[in-house]
């Protein structure tokens, strides 16, 4: 499983290469939702650079025609245009492939991901809203925290408006697989282009659970080793607030991931076989409705879900104390679309 994992993850790079073009879908429209952000620009700049798009529609509420006119400079093929505002939005997001949206304010010292929920959750409800009416049958793929939540309130939102695929919606927790990988790395001394670790459950704090048992190349963790590792991946996002000290959150980090989850979606979409990344869908893998696992991508989004695999005991004790949680920040999202 892990192994396909770092196939999709390895794509990222040949989807940035000039030369690429065996698996290249035609037409590929991606519309970035929040693309002036701190997340938004680096996200578009690694897009752009890809054989994979032939189209990058950005928007925001400012400043994106100055940062599409500094994109559209790069010597690849996608074409890229700045839309405005939301009189720009329908025709933003009218004949894309894929939606991603990073918009919303970023986490500051001191912040939760549900401190940002008052704010970001409307703002992922909107936007929801626009993509399921301009482009119902693209892939939504979102990056605004909190994500345990804001995932759920695009759900209801496609639903009332009688579009809902849950093939086609996903939280990107991409992140927390890169975070894994690249510790785990620097911790065992394993190659950094073949470690593989899955994350499952969600995309905040304990809900964050690395499945350190089923690392590709297969590693030993002591009980304590184990323990501190977990914490660390869990509070990652953290770690990078306080030592920006009030200058931003993991916006460059996020940028990669987004990237290379999109890569590999697209990569499916055009045929690709057995690639796999985790990303946060509607499942029935608990009880829970939402539920970060391995996924086989395919032309028409989740192809199969992998599931969790066989857990270790401290696994399994983690897996139950983050369930309350998720299940609480599910239920919130579900309650602010539908109040």
């Amino acid at each position: 499983m892990a192994g396909f994992m770092r196939k999709a993850a390895c794509n990222l790079v040949c989807a940035g290469s000039r030369g690429f073009s065996v698996s290249a879908p035609k037409h590929a429209k991606v519309a970035v939702l929040g693309a002036a952000g701190g997340i938004g620009q680096p996200l578009s700049l690694l897009l752009k650079q890809s054989t994979l798009i032939s189209e990058l529609a950005l928007y925001d509420v400012a400043n994106t025609v100055g940062v599409a006119a500094d994109l559209s400079h790069i010597e690849s093929a996608a074409q890229v245009k700045g839309y405005v505002g939301d009189s720009q939005l329908e025709e933003c997001l009218a004949g894309s492939t894929v939606v991603i949206i990073p918009a919303g304010v970023p986490r500051k010292p001191g912040m939760t991901r549900d401190d940002l929920f008052n704010i970001n959750a409307g703002i992922a409800q909107s936007l929801a809203d626009a993509a399921s009416k301009a482009c119902p049958e693209a892939m939504l793929c979102i990056i605004s925290n909190p994500v345990n939540s804001t995932v759920p309130i695009a759900a209801e939102v496609y639903k009332k408006n009688g579009v809902f695929n849950p093939c086609k919606l996903f939280g990107v927790t991409t992140l927390d697989v890169v975070r894994a990988n690249t510790f785990i790395s620097e911790l065992k001394g394993t190659p950094i282009n073949q470690t593989q670790c899955p994350v499952i459950g969600g995309h905040a704090g304990v809900t964050i659970l690395p499945l350190l048992s089923q690392v590709e190349p297969s590693c030993e963790f002591g009980d304590e080793e184990r323990a501190s590792l977990t914490t660390r991946i869990q509070n990652a996002g953290t770690e990078v607030v306080e030592a920006k000290a009030g200058g931003g959150s993991a916006t460059l980090s996020m940028a990669y991931a987004g990237a290379r989850f999109a890569f590999a979606l697209l990569q499916a979409m055009n045929g690709a076989k057995n690639v796999v990344e985790c990303s946060y869908v509607e499942s029935d893998v608990t009880d829970l409705q939402f539920f970060s696992t391995p996924l086989r991508l395919g032309p028409n989004g989740v192809e199969e879900n992998l599931g969790m695999g066989t857990l270790i005991d401290f696994e399994q004790e983690a897996l139950a104390k983050m369930m309350p949680e998720l299940k609480g920040s599910i239920e919130k999202g579900i309650k602010f679309a539908n109040k």
